[in-house]
């Protein structure tokens, strides 16, 4: 018991210091700069942070929560992103196994971590992210004895298609636009990593979860008129996490019951 715990807990250590390359790409990605040069620096003042006060967690904590060269505090993202960046290299061996599938899916996860915080700050969805990843889940099929490269092309072409579909749609109704080409691009890596047949399945639960978060939101804000922009793509990325870890018995569960 007690190596398996060492064993998962060094895996959350890999994973949140993942987690911490994945917090400069959420700062940097939006505003168009490298995310491998200039080394880490303070958002606020811009001087490098020094490799003692960069570590995962642990510098926070050290700091308390505010940066040694201002003494600006520290979003509390930056160690949220880090845990659940953790988190989910756990989840993915616990899942997987220390296999390169286990891998495959962590990148493929991270890489909805990176997008969810990106929409939730900026409304949208980087290119640089969705669109290599469709070729990355696209490459691995062909090696994968899970998913077919056949199934991943399918899904990736569903998956965009349908939102495509829905956002032309969607204008022609209404004359305005209700959903980005970031989405549309999202749903096609997210088909491309988990295949056409789990895209019904992301659709319908990040549409009811949206919705419901939608409605709670004008209710909060007293907003009767239905217009109230909300990023759909953490909503995609959710739907997409629960298909990997529990997809399966989530169809299987609704069956059963219903």
């Amino acid at each position: 018991m007690g190596d398996g715990f060492l064993f998962y807990f060094l895996i959350f250590c890999l994973g949140a210091i993942c987690g911490s390359f994945l917090n400069v790409c959420i700062f940097r990605l939006p505003q168009g700069q490298s995310v491998v040069s200039p080394r880490s620096f303070c958002p606020y003042c811009r001087r490098p942070i020094a490799w003692f006060d960069n570590i995962p967690l642990l510098s926070f904590l050290l700091l308390r929560g505010r940066s040694r060269c201002c003494r600006q505090a520290i979003p509390w993202r930056y160690p949220l992103v880090e845990t659940l960046s953790g988190i989910l290299a756990v989840a993915s061996v616990y899942r997987f196994g220390l296999t390169p599938l286990a891998l495959l899916y962590f990148i493929f996860l991270a890489a909805l971590l990176v997008i969810t915080f990106i929409d939730l700050d900026h409304q949208i969805i980087p290119d640089e992210v969705s669109l290599p990843g469709i070729l990355v889940g696209l490459l691995a099929a062909a090696l994968r004895t899970d998913l077919s490269l056949r199934d991943a092309f399918l899904g990736a072409i569903v998956g965009g298609g349908i939102l495509w579909l829905v956002a032309v749609g969607y204008q022609r109704l209404t004359g305005r636009e209700g959903m980005g080409g970031g989405d549309i691009k999202l749903l096609a890596m997210i088909g491309a990593f988990l295949g056409w047949r789990a895209i019904p399945f992301i659709i319908l639960l990040s549409a009811l979860v949206g919705s419901l978060v939608g409605i709670l939101f004008m209710l909060a804000k007293g907003k009767a008129s239905g217009r109230l922009a909300i990023p759909y793509g953490p909503f995609l990325a959710l739907a997409a996490v629960l298909w990997v870890f529990w997809g399966e018995k989530i169809i299987l569960f609704y069956l059963t019951t219903f």
